[in-house]
């Protein structure tokens, strides 16, 4: 690995690691990055530094922007997402740029953490799977045990609807899912 991606996926866990928020006696974000970084690596070996750097900042300092500082409902939990994105995006292209990458570099691993050409661009799309994958091997089965049915389909399918038709055949082979939920995979 080379020196320069190295030492912002370090300054990425740094940061990280300071996160109150505990995941297995862990702090929570630090955990997701390394998380993150193993799913990349697993679905896309040989990712940009960009790419490998957004998904280990996916969620760098998430604990900084409560959601409880936004509106409640969805307008208000929408608005907190675009927050944390713009945030992840300014944390790791000030961390790259520190550590020599060029302006271009730093500002796609910022489209990907802000999802901008999610469906468009391969490597957003790219982050976007990656996201859905760890989500699902990591998060899915805690969040299902607190909602209802309804709830659960309803985001079993919009996780699907971010998925490339890769992304979505793939979890098809690697998760047991039930019929009902399966179903929202399948093109």
């Amino acid at each position: 690995m080379n020196t320069q991606k190295q030492a912002v996926l370090d300054a990425i866990d740094a940061a990280n690691a300071n996160d109150p928020n505990r995941d297995d006696g862990r702090p929570e974000a630090q955990l997701y990055g390394e998380r993150m970084s193993a799913e990349l690596d697993r679905l896309f070996p040989g990712a940009s530094d960009a790419l490998q750097i957004a998904a280990r900042g996916q969620h760098v300092e998430r604990w900084k922007l409560a959601r409880s500082e936004f509106p409640e409902g969805r307008v208000g939990y929408l608005a907190w997402r675009k927050a944390q994105g713009v945030h992840h995006a300014d944390v790791v292209m000030s961390l790259m740029t520190q550590e020599g990458y060029d302006a271009e570099q730093a500002e796609a691993a910022g489209r990907m953490l802000r999802k901008q050409g999610i469906k468009r661009d391969a490597e957003v799309q790219a982050l976007e799977d990656v996201i859905c994958f760890v989500f699902l091997r990591w998060y899915f089965q805690p969040f299902a045990a607190k909602h209802s049915v309804e709830k659960i389909q309803s985001i079993v399918e919009k996780t699907a609807r971010k998925m490339s038709p890769e992304g979505r055949a793939r979890v098809l082979s690697e998760f047991n899912l039930p019929d009902h939920l399966a179903a929202a995979f399948k093109d």
